[in-house]
């Protein structure tokens, strides 16, 4: 592993493809640093020693996870009911209800659903926030321009437009239909026809849960999938190395070859996956990181071990939302005599890893 930092913020370009969610050249954020941005709310929501201060930052958290995972409109947000607008069971939220000319109701991934539930369970919260989120809009953008520049960005790349809009970019780098990402983002004409095929408001909404609940899936999903974008690509006469940063700054290396490469589509800022099976992964009992052939080193501290008579399983905490899994002999075990809580190290090659785009 090359570094294990989120890579300094640069802004990317909306693509020619995506010029119906920001004009070509407009910069935006990519999913990376969205998800550091996210995580820089994450923490600042709960860096409080008052209980009201936490309720209030907790109150803005709500308001960018609706507008970064929904791509609504700010004053949508602000004019939101929780209690009476969020289906938790349907997984839908509806915005709009005080206009019904421009009511919507737009998928919820599954596990911001149980989020925002979990959020309501707190009687303090649910009794400031439950009837309406309604903030003055000044303050909840002051509050998304200082997290926004905590992150290193500037100001404007984090106003509520830019993070509707880069979730717009992000979706269609993704592959999501522009059918889909324009209804979802509640564009007036939203072009529900192509050549071939023509989709119905319900087939696409279908298409847009579907979607969703996939990408929630991969970005928390099982372990030993590094799910991120690809920053780098370097082809030689066969084979090609690619690397991949993951979401938690990590880098992965991995060679495939070249006839994958084009059929695969890949090139630099596509978002794809990185899988590696758990007895190709190697162990190191060290504080400082091996010196070694593996490209791929990645520090980790031991959270669980399953004993067998023949082989031991250990998952390692790798990042905030990340755990690898890794498969050994039970000699090694007594060898290293490893245990929970011990630092290690996990490494393994380019050529052992497996490269999936949806």
């Amino acid at each position: 592993m090359k570094a294990s930092h989120t890579p300094a913020p640069r802004p990317s370009s909306g693509h020619a493809d995506h010029g119906r969610i920001v004009e070509e050249g407009q910069p935006c954020l990519d999913s990376l640093q969205l998800e550091h941005l996210e995580r820089e709310f994450r923490t600042w929501a709960k860096d409080s020693k008052r209980a009201d201060v936490t309720i209030s930052r907790k109150r803005i958290l709500l308001i960018f996870l609706l507008i970064r995972h929904t791509g609504a409109k700010l004053h949508e947000v602000l004019d939101l009911n929780p209690l009476a607008d969020i289906d938790h069971d349907r997984l839908i939220v509806t915005f709009g209800k005080s206009i019904p000319e421009q009511v919507r109701s737009v998928p919820l991934a599954h596990p911001l659903a149980l989020e925002i539930r979990d959020m309501f369970a707190d009687d303090a919260f649910r009794n400031t926030a439950g009837q309406a989120l309604g903030v003055d809009p000044a303050f909840v953008r002051r509050k998304f321009y200082e997290r926004a520049l905590a992150c290193g960005f500037p100001k404007t790349l984090g106003s509520p437009e830019m993070i509707r809009k880069s979730r717009g970019v992000e979706l269609m780098q993704s592959n999501m239909p522009l059918p889909a990402v324009q209804m979802y983002l509640g564009h007036s004409t939203p072009n529900l026809t192509s050549a071939f095929v023509s989709f119905s408001e319900d087939e696409i909404r279908a298409i847009t849960s579907s979607f969703l609940q996939r990408e929630s899936h991969r970005k928390t999903s099982a372990r030993n999938s590094f799910f991120g974008k690809i920053t780098g690509i370097r082809p030689a006469d066969i084979q090609a190395e690619v690397e991949l940063t993951t979401l938690d700054g990590q880098i992965i290396s991995s060679v495939i070859t070249l006839d994958s490469l084009h059929r695969l589509g890949l090139k630099t800022g596509r978002l794809a996956t990185v899988e590696v099976k758990a007895p190709w992964v190697t162990l190191y009992k060290t504080e400082k990181e091996p010196l070694c052939t593996a490209e791929n080193r990645i520090p980790g501290v031991i959270t669980r071990i399953k004993r067998g008579r023949v082989n031991t399983e250990y998952v390692l905490r790798i990042g905030p939302d990340t755990e690898l899994c890794v498969i050994t002999t039970t000699d090694s075990l007594r060898r290293l005599e490893l245990q929970e809580r011990d630092s290690v190290w996990a490494v393994f090659g380019s050529y052992a890893t497996i490269l999936r785009v949806d």
